[in-house]
């Protein structure tokens, strides 16, 4: 698979398994909240249309808003992780859950966790699309996983490199990996 600028790509995930995935999770969240109203916090811009997706697969009163961070530019990475964009709502005594493109190192979900808790939800779990454990470098698990990866750096579904990919509707692998210092 080749995209406009002749990069070669290399599916790790089709749409369909993407679609089944996230209806399972839908179903799994709708459960867990049965009977109850959730406020789903999405993560910009990687995990915009993981949150859309999931909206629609969850039958359970939901919400949603979005929050933006910066940790890292088009080519270096950096710990400081900083809010751009908060909530518009308050989230004081609602279920939330935070929804991520991806946790990779972890830094950007600890900050948002304790960043989130301080504003006293009545719970506060996790949804990540994707799980790369073997890059963690903050001690924090998700409580709805989508898919754990290898190590490797990849685009598409709202994910990007240099803001490019976001739109491919599988998770592919640039046949060179994209340089590990453009990673959180």
């Amino acid at each position: 698979m080749t995209n406009a600028t002749n990069q070669a790509l290399e599916c790790l995930l089709t749409r369909q398994q993407i679609q089944q995935r996230v209806n399972e999770l839908g179903a799994e969240i709708s459960r867990d909240f049965a009977g109850q109203r959730i406020m789903l916090v999405g993560v910009l811009k990687g995990a915009a249309i993981f949150v859309a997706d999931l909206a629609r697969a969850i039958t359970v009163d939901c919400t949603f808003d979005f929050l933006a961070v910066s940790s890292y530019g088009m080519a270096t990475s950096s710990s400081a992780v900083r809010l751009i964009k908060d909530v518009d709502e308050p989230i004081e005594d609602r279920n939330v859950i935070l929804v991520e493109d991806i946790l990779d190192t972890g830094r950007t979900l600890c900050y948002l966790k304790n960043m989130l808790l301080a504003q006293g939800p009545a719970t506060l779990k996790i949804a990540a699309f994707l799980d790369k454990p073997e890059r963690r470098l903050c001690h924090i698990q998700a409580d709805y996983v989508g898919f754990t990866i290898p190590n490797r750096f990849v685009v598409g579904y709202g994910m990007d490199f240099a803001e490019r990919y976001r739109n491919l509707p599988d998770i592919c692998v640039m046949a060179t990996d994209a340089p590990s210092d453009v990673w959180e």
